[in-house]
């Protein structure tokens, strides 16, 4: 697996995984056995940057089962892990709004509760130290060089290794690198949702690496969602209503013909696009099936003629997404 690094000398391969596709609740039911089968198949193949977080599934059950994944082979792997929506009870919150049919999430991302945060998440990875640790989302409460600051006392005392920010703008990202050098910001990337020019751009002044969450579009960009079953989580967004996924599937029909003229999937071609935007970007899309594991691995391997690359943006400046944005 080719590798590229994001801040403060981290190196991580250019594709990795997102693990929150391996909890309950998120594409339907799934039991460990098949989660830890996924896992093994990633970790195997070169996908050696596990991203979690200790708000997926149930009492850090991501985590765990993570955590019981890279035992015997924790020197292998970077591990990344989120903090601020797994709020223990009694516990003030503030809200978030987001684009999903819920309207928000629940943050808590004060200085106090920061290392009682790591320390679980610790627990959970049965590890002595967490390579990247995320802010999940931005507490509209605390200022971010607070929560910044508590994390370097983190790396400070070896428990982190490098602090990552998770779905921020440009201007907190700058904020927060005067605290403590940021190593990666993790936000929605993909040809479902552009990056925001001003966050790309403060990046690259920074020398900061970006993590792309969802680089497939919750699975739309593989060209083979159709239909949602029970209890798949995108049935909270609007884009994955009946009408708008049909509609969108229509607009995204140049890209799959690209992909099929190209020989590759259009997952492969939507990773390997992504991967050309920056040279410090990487991708952790998530699968519960090793061959697709594989598959979307192999998009490390992709090379676009920068022809190919314009009929992308060609296509793409005509795919207008119905169904609003997901943040």
């Amino acid at each position: 697996m080719k590798t590229r690094e994001l801040g403060n000398n981290l190196r991580v391969p250019a594709i990795g995984f997102g693990a929150m596709v391996l909890s309950p609740g998120v594409y339907g039911d799934i039991d460990d056995t098949r989660a830890e089968t996924a896992l093994k198949a990633a970790l195997d193949a070169g996908a050696t940057h596990i991203d979690t977080s200790d708000a997926y599934g149930a009492d850090g059950h991501n985590e765990r089962l993570v955590g019981r994944a890279i035992k015997g082979r924790r020197d292998e792997v970077v591990v990344a892990t989120k903090f601020g929506l797994a709020i223990p009870e009694g516990e003030a919150s503030r809200s978030q709004p987001v684009g999903y049919a819920f309207g928000e999430l629940r943050v808590n991302a004060e200085p106090r509760m920061i290392r009682r945060y790591a320390e679980r998440s610790l627990r959970n990875l049965d590890t002595d130290v967490i390579d990247l640790y995320y802010s999940h989302y931005v507490d509209p409460g605390v200022p971010i060089e607070e929560t910044a600051g508590a994390v370097a006392e983190l790396v400070e005392a070896g428990l982190v290794r490098h602090l990552g920010l998770s779905n921020v703008t440009a201007d907190e990202l700058r904020r927060a690198h005067v605290v403590h050098p940021v190593a990666a910001v993790q936000n929605e990337w993909s040809m479902w949702r552009p990056v925001d020019p001003d966050l790309l751009k403060t990046a690259r002044e920074l020398n900061v690496g970006i993590v792309a969450w969802s680089p497939l579009g919750n699975g739309f960009l593989t060209g083979t969602v159709q239909q949602l079953g029970e209890g798949d989580f995108r049935h909270n967004a609007p884009r994955f209503s009946a009408d708008n996924l049909a509609s969108n599937n229509d607009r995204y029909a140049p890209i799959r013909d690209l992909a099929t003229r190209l020989g590759i999937t259009p997952a492969q071609l939507a990773l390997a696009w992504l991967l050309h935007q920056y040279e410090h970007v990487v991708a952790i899309p998530g699968s519960r099936t090793p061959a697709h594991i594989e598959e979307n691995l192999a998009a490390a391997d992709l090379v676009l003629h920068r022809d190919t690359l314009a009929r992308v943006d060609e296509a793409l400046a005509g795919f207008e997404v119905t169904g609003g944005t997901l943040l």
